[in-house]
């Protein structure tokens, strides 16, 4: 099979929508105060310093560890911190909708509070079936998730033989790609989503071993962001799951 040299994936910058979801859930909230639809979430000030911190961070890789190309997502956090994280490198980028988040359905904007008060079938549906099977009404499972993602691959794979790429996206993909990439099973998968909370700005990579495979070279990583003083965050994703 084709394979990539090396490849990447860069979770936005803190958003706007980051900060609203943790402070609704702290503060036992139904509700998370939103005001863009999903894919018009900014960067908060945070997220755009991280995505600065970012570009630093790409600019000072030799030539030859530099990604060949980007793909971002079309979701404006992503978007916009791929375009700070990018400028002033020449690499091109393109945008998928396959790196998009993953759509909740009936549960957008709401809490783990909020999902199990308003929507209590849902709740048990979910506990009954799993995190990785579960589909809300209108939304997406983690298994369609995988699916648009495993496309993805497959198509760089064969556009990118031999080359270097970076992504964009959001904390479920980073961790659905190291299932893809990785070949994890459905429990190795759900134990890393209980063990981490993927931080924005965080640096996901593989790199091609002497037989051509992809290998883990590190995961959720914030070294570029510690190393020149920004401030590192964790909020989970605008859309809380219930437990």
């Amino acid at each position: 099979m084709a394979e990539l040299a090396a490849l990447w994936i860069v979770r936005h910058g803190e958003s706007t929508a980051n900060v609203a979801a943790s402070t609704a859930e702290a503060n036992g909230a139904e509700l998370i105060d939103l005001t863009h639809r999903d894919a018009d979430v900014p960067l908060s000030d945070t997220g755009e310093e991280q995505a600065r911190a970012t570009a630093r961070w790409l600019a000072g890789l030799p030539q030859r560890h530099r990604p060949d190309v980007a793909v971002v997502s079309p979701y404006r956090r992503a978007a916009r911190t791929a375009e700070l994280a990018l400028a002033g490198t020449g690499i091109p980028a393109s945008v998928d909708e396959r790196l998009r988040d993953r759509e909740l359905g009936i549960l957008d904007g709401l809490t783990g509070r909020g999902v199990a008060h308003r929507f209590p079938e849902e709740a048990a549906r979910r506990q009954r079936l799993g995190k990785f099977y579960y589909r809300p009404p209108g939304g997406e499972s983690w298994t369609d998730v995988a699916l648009r993602l495993r496309t993805l691959l497959g198509d760089l794979r064969r556009d990118h033989e031999g080359r270097r790429v970076l992504l964009f996206g959001h904390d479920a993909l980073v961790f659905l790609l190291r299932y893809l990439v990785e070949g994890l099973t459905e429990a190795e998968l759900m134990g890393l989503t209980r063990e981490h909370v993927i931080a924005n700005c965080s640096v996901t990579g593989w790199s091609a071993d002497a037989g051509g495979r992809l290998v883990p070279d590190i995961f959720n990583d914030v070294t570029h962001l510690h190393a020149q003083g920004t401030p590192p965050t964790t909020e989970d994703e605008i859309h809380a799951e219930p437990v």
